[in-house]
């Protein structure tokens, strides 16, 4: 049941995108920049990541593609417009994207012209074995890509990989094996997760019926200042900071079933404080406790 609904919601996934999760580097005006369009929906919105190279810290930019004119735009902290980026005739297909980065604020106005890497499209897939995705978030003073690699004798690409780079530098910190099917720049979340002071990070692992989520969480270790995977592990996941505790949400059945779990941290493991199960009861019309089984 869980490889049919993940295989439906990639599908349901495909069905509205129609270009995106293609890579670009380039100049904006001198300054060296990679750009990543992760998804451009049939209704024309648009999501996308860029990053200047001497600083190596991903901005998110999102918009709207109409006749042929995308627009992506950087946000303030307060959500208003910060900048955009205008490419007129944009084609995902073509080789050099050529545009144009507006400040808001100011008006002032800088050259873009960009080349086209890669993209995972499929069509695209068989002329390449591996490829690496800039992730949109990171930390302080690290970043992450995703190493795509499409499977022998097959065009679907997996994620075996994930590089932690540092943003100074752009030189490797540690390289992590994961063989999971993951694409695009949403695999990556950062919290900590542990609750001891320092910034952990999540790769995110599959979609389940519902809204039910897992994720592989690994922690930092400041003794060896390197990040191992945990033993963490659950459906959607939250942390509460304040009360350091960890809760679980798993619903079934069409919404019929709920369970709830909290757990402590106790020596980076996941210890079981309370678990409760409820069921809607027909006669009743209302949810009742239940034993979980």
């Amino acid at each position: 049941m869980k490889t049919i609904s993940i295989i439906i919601f990639s599908i349901f996934c495909l069905s509205l995108s129609v270009a995106g999760q293609t890579v670009y580097t380039g100049y904006v005006d001198k300054h060296p920049v990679e750009l990543v369009i992760s998804t451009i929906y049939s209704d024309g919105d648009a999501r996308a990541i860029y990053a200047y190279s001497k600083y190596n810290t991903p901005i998110e930019i999102n918009g709207n593609l109409k006749k042929k004119e995308l627009r992506l735009y950087e946000k303030n902290n307060d959500d208003t417009d910060k900048a955009v980026f205008f490419f007129k005739n944009f084609d995902d297909k073509g080789q050099k994207l050529s545009g144009i980065w507006t400040n808001i604020e100011t008006g002032k106005k800088l050259n873009v012209i960009l080349n086209r890497q890669f993209s995972l499209d499929a069509e695209e897939r068989h002329q390449w074995d591996t490829r690496e995705i800039l992730q949109k978030n990171s930390l302080d003073d690290k970043y992450f890509k995703l190493v795509i690699s499409k499977d022998d004798g097959d065009l679907d690409s997996s994620a075996s990989e994930l590089k932690i780079l540092k943003k100074s530098t752009g030189k490797l910190f540690q390289k992590i094996d994961l063989g999971y099917q993951l694409e695009g720049i949403d695999n990556i979340e950062i919290d900590d997760y542990n609750f001891d002071g320092y910034m952990d990070f999540s790769v995110f692992e599959a979609s389940y019926a519902g809204p039910n989520t897992s994720s592989i969480y690994f922690l930092y270790d400041p003794a060896t200042d390197s990040f191992f995977r945990s033993s963490f592990s659950g459906t959607s996941l939250s942390f509460d900071k304040e009360k350091k505790l960890i809760h679980e949400h798993n619903q079934c059945c069409a919404g019929r079933i709920h369970m709830n779990a909290i757990y402590k941290v106790e020596g980076n493991q996941m210890v079981l404080v309370k678990k409760t199960c409820r069921e809607y009861n027909d006669d009743m019309a209302d949810f009742i406790e239940v034993d979980c089984n």
